[in-house]
């Protein structure tokens, strides 16, 4: 039999979008270290189903399953009660939960949809976490986003996307403002022991854009991910930055292939940084 990593032994993790793709390899693979992983899941029936999976592979029973809609603010808020009704630590933390949407539309808090997933949602449940997240130090944050990062671009004035709504700008928009938010989080909680950082998980064939959306669209993501990598590749960098003695006390950096490197010269705009911070936090009503 083979022997069990317990580099993770004593760890907790949580992990949003944790039942398929990147999250599910990324849990999975926490879960074989020897960690208690907290799978976040919207739907219980396929986070079930994944959680079992995962603790059979990994021979692992302290696998966690908690349900929450991201696009729900109020449901991100009682994510983060039940989490604490059950645990005073949280070692590292993985917002990689994300969606992409053809048209525009609105949650249940009135704000658009993608912005909204992948953005306020790390946003507002980082922030609830962070008093367990500072008890626990040394502590991690990590944030999936995306090269796509690179074509977006902020407008302060119209974060919502009223005025016009292209699906892959609105998406790289969302994943810029995730890169902005790392290195203002990394900046305040220097000195803290919690660390910040996100990545590009590369070009991934998973289910991602395929849930609630017209059969076109769903179509050009099936095309688009056969020439992706798989989910196991593409939960590398997550996996290296939540658990690597090596990036113990690094911070406020984008990784690719779990190497530092630099991501678009806008993201470093300490003053956009800080308005996109101050702007979201009205957002989610902190």
């Amino acid at each position: 039999m083979p022997t069990v990593n317990s580099s993770m032994q004593g760890k907790i993790c949580m992990v949003t979008g944790a039942n398929s793709g990147i999250g599910k390899a990324t849990a999975l693979a926490l879960a074989q270290m020897g960690a208690t992983v907290v799978m976040v899941c919207r739907d219980r029936a396929r986070g079930e189903e994944a959680r079992s999976e995962i603790t059979t592979k990994s021979r692992n029973n302290a696998v966690d399953l908690l349900l929450a809609d991201l696009s729900s603010q109020q449901s991100i808020r009682q994510l983060v009660e039940h989490f604490k009704q059950r645990y005073t630590q949280l070692h590292v933390l993985i917002n990689n939960a994300g969606a992409a949407f053809p048209g525009r539309r609105e949650t249940v808090d009135g704000l658009e949809m993608t912005f909204a997933v992948n953005y306020l949602a790390p946003f507002l449940l980082t922030h609830l976490l962070l008093d367990v997240l500072k008890a626990s130090a040394p502590a991690r944050v990590v944030n999936v986003s995306s090269n796509s990062h690179k074509s977006g671009y902020i407008q302060m004035d119209d974060l919502q996307e009223e005025k016009r709504y292209r699906s892959m700008q609105v998406y790289g928009q969302s994943k810029l403002a995730v890169v902005l938010f790392t290195y203002e989080l990394a900046r305040r909680l220097q000195g803290t022991g919690v660390t910040a950082n996100c990545l590009h998980p590369g070009f991934v064939a998973t289910h991602f854009g395929q849930r609630d959306v017209g059969p076109a669209f769903r179509l050009l993501v099936k095309l688009i991910g056969r020439f992706g990598t798989s989910p196991q590749k593409g939960a590398k960098t997550s996996i290296y930055l939540a658990s690597s003695p090596g990036v113990e006390g690094v911070t406020g950096k984008y990784f690719v292939k779990s190497i530092p490197k630099r991501s678009a010269a806008i993201s470093y705009d300490e003053s956009l940084q800080r308005q996109l911070w101050e702007q979201s936090a009205k957002l989610v009503n902190l």
